[in-house]
C-alpha cells in the first residue's frame, strides 16, 4: 500500500509512523482480506523487499508461503494466521514455521498474534498481524530437545510455576518403567522425585528459590509400587520463557549390586586366604610391601605377624638369594603371573627350605597387588636328589645294569608318592622333546640355548611348558620321569 493511501486516514498514518521502526513485524489488512501495508521488519521476516511480494491478499499469501506447525505438520490454509485474522479472529501467540514456496531451503519461525482495530462506533476497521522472528530461539530449543532426548542419563523437567513435569527423556522411562503419559502433566506431589531424600527440606527450599539442588540420595517410587535407590540433582533453567528445574538421576541399583557382589567376593577371598593350609601372602606391586599373610605362612617361616605386615619382602629377606628375589619380581612384573618357580626360602631361625612359588597379580580395594603362594618341597626334593645320586652312582660302576633294574631303582621314589595323572611323551611338541632330551644330558638352560640356537628366554619357556605338561617341578623330576619310561637311555 502506498503512502498516499495511508495518508487518507490520519489514524493509519499515525499508526504507520509508530510501527515503522519496530523490530516486531506488523501486517495490516482490510476487512476484505486485502494486504494493506507491512513494515520493514515484517517484509524481512518473509525474505522479501516489497509489499507486493507478500501477495495482494490472504489467499495469495497462502500460495506464496508454506506454513508448518512446530511438529512439522502442515498448517491448513484456513488456519494460517493471516486467514484467521481475515475472518476477524483474535488469537494469542501462535508458533509457525514459514517457508517460501519457491525456496524450500529458507525457513523462519514466527510467533504470531492478531489484533482487530475498531472505529469509534466499535465496528471492525483494520486487521493487524504482529509477529516476532524467533528462529534462533526455536533452533536453540530444537538442539536442546534433541540433546535432552538423546541423553542416556535419566532426566525430567519440571515447570516451577505449577510444579508439573513438561518433559521426560527415554532414560528416565527405561529406568522407572513409567510411560510418557504417566509423567507429562503430572505434579511433583504425585510423582515425588525427592521422596526419601536425605536432605529433602533443603532440596524443597532450593526448588522454591529456583536454585541448584546438589546431588543427594533419594528413593524413587515406581509405577508397580516398588522403589528404586537413585542419586538426584536439580539444575534451574529457562524453557519457553518459563522458569523450570531439570532433575537428573543416577540409578544406584547396579552400583549397589556391584558393591554387594564385591563385598561378598572379598569376604570369600578373606576366608579362603585365612583358612588355606598353603603359605600365602599379599604384597603391593609398587614396593612389595606385605599387606597380609595367612597363618600357614607365619607358621611355616616361624615369623610373628608384626615382623611381616607393613614390611617389604626385601626387609623380611626370606628369599635366600637377593638376586633370585630381584629376578622373581622382575619376571612377575613382566608376565603378571608365574607358576611354580623353584626358590630357596629362609625361615626366621635361618633354616633353609626348598619351595616352589606361584604368583599372580590381583586388585584389592582398587590397588594392584601380588598374591604369592609357597609350596614346601624340601622333603620331596631331598628324596629326588638322593634317588638320582644313587642311580648315577650305580651307573658309574655298573654299565651292565639292565634298564629294567634302573627303572626299579627309579620306582623307589614313587612308593610313597600320591598317584598323579599320567602324562604322555606325545603330549610334548618336537621342540619340547628336544629340550627334555638335553635336560636328561645334564645341560643347563644356557647350554641348551646354544645347542638349539634359541634365546635363553625361549628355552626357559620350553622348560616351563615341559614341567607343566609332565606334572613335574624340577630338572631332577623331569630326568626321573624320562628314565622311568626308558626315554633318552643313550644319555
Amino acid at each position: 500500500m502506498s503512502q498516499d493511501v495511508l495518508s487518507t486516514d490520519t489514524n493509519r498514518r499515525q499508526m504507520q509512523q509508530i510501527i515503522a521502526g519496530l523490530s516486531d513485524g506488523v501486517i495490516l489488512l482490510e476487512l476484505d482480506q486485502t494486504i494493506l501495508w507491512a513494515n520493514e521488519a515484517a517484509l524481512a521476516m518473509h525474505g522479501v523487499g516489497q509489499l507486493c511480494e507478500l501477495g495482494a491478499n490472504a489467499r495469495e499469501y497462502a500460495k506464496r508461503f508454506a506454513l508448518r506447525y512446530r511438529n512439522h505438520h502442515p498448517v491448513p490454509k484456513d488456519n494460517y494466521p493471516i486467514s484467521r485474522v481475515a475472518r476477524g479472529e483474535t488469537f494469542g501467540d501462535m508458533l509457525v514455521e514459514v517457508t517460501p514456496a519457491d525456496d524450500e531451503e529458507r525457513t523462519w519461525v514466527h510467533r504470531v498474534r492478531s489484533m482487530v482495530l475498531a472505529d469509534s462506533a466499535g465496528e471492525p476497521e483494520s486487521l493487524v498481524l504482529i509477529m516476532d522472528d524467533v528462529t534462533e530461539w526455536a533452533s536453540a530449543e530444537q538442539r536442546f530437545e534433541k540433546t535432552f532426548n538423546a541423553n542416556p542419563a535419566p532426566a525430567v523437567i519440571c515447570r516451577l510455576s505449577d510444579l508439573r513435569y513438561i518433559k521426560v527423556n527415554s532414560g528416565f522411562l527405561e529406568m522407572t518403567g513409567y510411560t510418557r503419559d504417566q509423567v507429562i502433566g503430572v505434579s511433583t506431589y504425585e510423582l515425588d522425585v525427592l521422596h526419601g531424600a536425605e536432605k529433602k527440606e533443603l532440596a524443597i527450599e532450593r526448588l522454591r528459590d529456583h536454585a541448584t539442588i546438589a546431588q543427594m540420595q533419594a528413593e524413587l517410587q515406581l509405577p508397580e509400587g516398588d522403589s528404586k535407590q537413585v542419586i538426584v540433582a536439580g539444575q534451574p533453567l529457562e524453557l519457553n520463557e518459563e522458569d523450570c528445574m531439570l532433575f537428573s538421576f543416577v540409578d544406584m541399583e547396579p552400583r549397589h549390586k556391584a558393591e554387594i557382589a564385591l563385598r561378598q567376593s572379598e569376604e570369600r577371598f578373606a576366608k579362603a586366604f585365612r583358612l588355606s593350609p598353603v603359605p600365602t601372602l599379599v604384597c603391593s606391586v609398587e614396593d612389595q610391601m606385605v599387606l597380609d599373610a595367612n597363618d600357614a605362612f607365619l607358621d611355616t617361616l616361624a615369623y610373628p605377624s608384626e615382623e611381616v605386615l607393613g614390611k617389604t619382602v626385601a626387609q623380611i629377606d626370606f628369599f635366600d638369594d637377593s638376586g633370585a628375589r630381584t629376578r622373581f619380581f622382575s619376571a612377575l612384573e613382566e608376565a603378571a603371573r608365574l607358576d611354580r618357580v623353584d626358590v630357596k626360602i629362609r625361615k626366621k631361625n635361618g633354616e633353609m627350605i626348598d619351595c616352589t612359588v606361584s604368583a599372580d597379580t590381583v586388585n584389592i580395594q582398587d590397588s594392584p597387588c601380588y598374591l604369592l603362594v609357597l609350596m614346601n618341597i624340601t622333603e620331596r626334593k631331598r628324596t629326588e636328589l638322593e634317588l638320582v645320586a644313587a642311580i648315577e652312582e650305580v651307573m658309574k660302576d655298573a654299565s651292565w645294569f639292565s634298564r629294567t633294574l634302573i627303572e626299579k631303582l627309579a620306582n623307589v621314589k614313587s612308593v610313597n608318592a600320591p598317584t598323579l595323572p599320567s602324562a604322555s611323551f606325545t603330549d610334548l611338541t618336537a621342540r619340547e622333546r628336544d629340550v627334555l632330551g638335553l635336560i636328561c644330558e645334564g645341560l643347563a638352560d644356557k647350554e641348551i640355548a646354544v645347542r638349539l640356537k634359541l634365546a635363553a628366554n625361549t628355552v626357559r619357556n620350553h622348560v616351563s611348558m615341559v614341567y607343566s605338561k609332565l606334572g613335574v617341578h624340577s630338572r631332577s623330576e623331569a630326568i626321573v620321569w624320562a628314565r622311568e619310561r626308558g626315554l633318552f637311555s643313550r644319555h
